[in-house]
């Protein structure tokens, strides 16, 4: 069985809450088995406040807790769902290895940057 998965997305970034939907109608047999759980950060702004996470650190990027309830954040959420979606094993082994990992870590962090940046423009939030 698939480690227990909680996703923190936010549904106000269209980018964000399609790829989430993308990821979930992926994921359906696990959706509704509890293995994976999908959660709007901004229908529980304060989830993750015990972590020390503001409302906007979550908004900037993609944030999940695991079974044993550690935090996990940005691209190592990304790759935790590819290695559950089939079909997307390539990418979390090619993104996720011990060599590309720091460059996957860096691009995704630029690329939640500028996202984040674009949504508040066009007030999103």
């Amino acid at each position: 069985m698939p480690p227990h998965l909680t996703v923190y997305y936010n549904t106000r970034c269209p980018l964000c809450d399609a790829g989430i939907d993308w990821h979930r109608n992926k994921l359906l047999a696990l959706v509704c088995a509890g293995t994976v759980e999908f959660r709007d950060v901004n229908e529980q702004p304060d989830a993750l406040a015990h972590f020390g996470g503001s409302l906007d650190d979550i908004r900037r990027r993609l944030h999940a807790t695991d079974e044993a309830g550690w935090l996990i954040v940005g691209t190592d959420v990304a790759i935790a769902l590819w290695r559950l979606t089939p079909g997307q094993g390539w990418l979390a082994a090619l993104s996720g290895n011990r060599v590309a990992v720091p460059v996957t870590r860096f691009a995704y962090d630029r690329f939640a940057d500028l996202l984040f940046a674009w949504n508040r423009w066009s007030g999103r939030w």
